[in-house]
């Protein structure tokens, strides 16, 4: 139940979510690694998109590749491994193909791509000014940006998100209004049902940012949980101008149900690592295509 004693300002009172950030580290020169000033974590990604681009790699030739040891190969896999980017197998790696109903954990998600999130978050603060009533839905770009939204005056935020409403409850602004919707709480942390459904129709709100699971042509804007996917439509139909927030992993992405179609979306934001093709097709579907770039790590 809401603290009365807190004003204007209107939030549950929540249990903060605490996320492993696994620490970044650079090449190891005793391991005869000849790239200077490459890091692991840039390593990774270049792995990353072999085993997107032919399938599957080997130990062996990775460590040809980039002349660096067989254990640090091993531990970049493990690592990818770990996050669910990759599935390990004798000798190597191979893709990982998510079903359409398979919906991994908001800590599992918030380790991904974390640079390309903070940098389309960063992007999307911007199209937020003091007086707004704005929507942000469950995922961890969307907890991103709601960290750069904590020092804008007089903001209304809905959220079905448990974390986006700690990131507001934690900031203690008191000039901020802060609506956490009830519902049923997802393993994405989100809260959805009915309950939030009859929530988010009484709101008439100016933006909404929306984090989605996966994007294709065919299927547009999908989440593999039936029951966020129509409490995301609810949020569609709220909103004046709907915003999507999605980093270059999420393009082809299929999930079991369809949020919203492409040509509902009147901006997307995402970053310089969606292909080119990928980028032609959002530019000709959707109102307008955003792509940022993302820092160089050093």
């Amino acid at each position: 139940m809401a603290d009365a004693g807190w004003g204007r300002r209107k939030i549950f009172r929540l249990v903060g979510v605490a996320v492993a950030v696994p620490r970044l580290h650079k090449l190891n020169v005793a391991d005869g690694n000849r790239v200077c000033g490459v890091l692991a974590q840039q390593r990774q990604a270049a792995i990353l998109e072999r085993v997107r681009l032919h399938g599957g790699v080997r130990v062996s030739d990775l460590v040809t590749e980039f002349s660096v040891s067989d254990m640090t190969i091993r531990r970049d896999l493990e690592t990818l491994a770990d996050q669910g980017l990759v599935a390990k197998v004798h000798g190597g790696a191979t893709v990982v193909r998510p079903g359409s109903t398979e919906e991994p954990g908001f800590a599992a998600k918030s380790v991904r791509n974390r640079a390309e999130k903070a940098a389309i978050a960063s992007r999307a603060a911007e199209l937020v000014h003091p007086g707004m009533a704005v929507a942000l839905s469950a995922g961890t770009t969307t907890a991103e940006l709601a960290l750069r939204l904590t020092g804008v005056p007089e903001l209304t935020v809905v959220t079905n998100s448990v974390p986006v409403a700690d990131v507001f409850y934690r900031s203690g602004r008191p000039d901020q209004t802060v609506v956490l919707t009830g519902g049923v709480r997802t393993p994405s942390d989100a809260l959805v049902g009915p309950v939030a459904v009859a929530a988010i129709r009484t709101f008439h709100l100016d933006l909404l940012f929306l984090g989605v699971h996966g994007i294709s042509e065919r299927g547009g804007f999908t989440t593999p949980n039936l029951m966020e996917a129509d409490t995301d439509r609810a949020l569609v139909a709220a909103a004046e101008k709907l915003v999507v927030l999605a980093d270059h992993s999420k393009w082809d992405l299929l999930g079991i149900s369809t949020i919203a179609a492409l040509a509902e979306a009147h901006v997307v934001i995402t970053d310089s690592g969606l292909p080119q093709p990928a980028q032609q097709v959002l530019r000709q579907a959707v109102g307008e295509l955003i792509v940022t770039e993302v820092p160089s790590q050093v």
